[in-house]
């Protein structure tokens, strides 16, 4: 099984989830994927659920309610891989998300006068990883070291 594309930069911090060969295709599953990139976890999952529904509409102008799906249950995947590792749920935000071609998947459609067309599908492979937000630290203001008297 092949790895990930980029390692979370903070792997205490992160949980992952993947999905191979899935029969979805491709270019709504990428227009899905790119339309939650960045988005706080709760967010991401209540506009995949909108679009399932019909009320929001993935930027392309469409509702690709198989891609939403599938993309869906991997992000309900990685957080259950979070709780598992002891995240806080409420600070996850997907901080990556990735949609890759698969192996085309081979049939044939029957034509007139004996010819065969391919008839191809364009399954995809999906990894996302979800990273908990860090909070910049405050500087700790600089005391004033008095000089010393001799």
């Amino acid at each position: 099984m092949a790895g990930y594309s980029r390692e979370p930069s903070n792997l205490t911090k992160s949980a992952k989830a993947m999905g191979r060969d899935l029969r979805v295709h491709f270019k709504n599953t990428r227009e899905t994927a790119f339309a939650i990139r960045k988005l706080q976890l709760a967010k991401a999952k209540r506009y995949i659920e909108d679009v399932i529904v019909h009320k929001q509409a993935i930027p392309s102008g469409r509702w690709p309610v198989k891609s939403a799906r599938f993309i869906l249950d991997l992000l309900k995947n990685a957080e259950s891989n979070a709780e598992v590792k002891g995240l806080d749920v409420d600070t996850l935000y997907v901080s990556h998300i990735q949609v890759n071609q698969a192996q085309k998947q081979r049939r044939r459609t029957y034509r007139a006068h004996g010819r065969i067309n391919p008839y191809m599908s364009s399954p995809c492979h999906i990894e996302l990883i979800l990273s908990e937000k860090e909070e910049p630290v405050k500087k700790q203001a600089e005391t004033q070291i008095a000089p010393r008297k001799a």
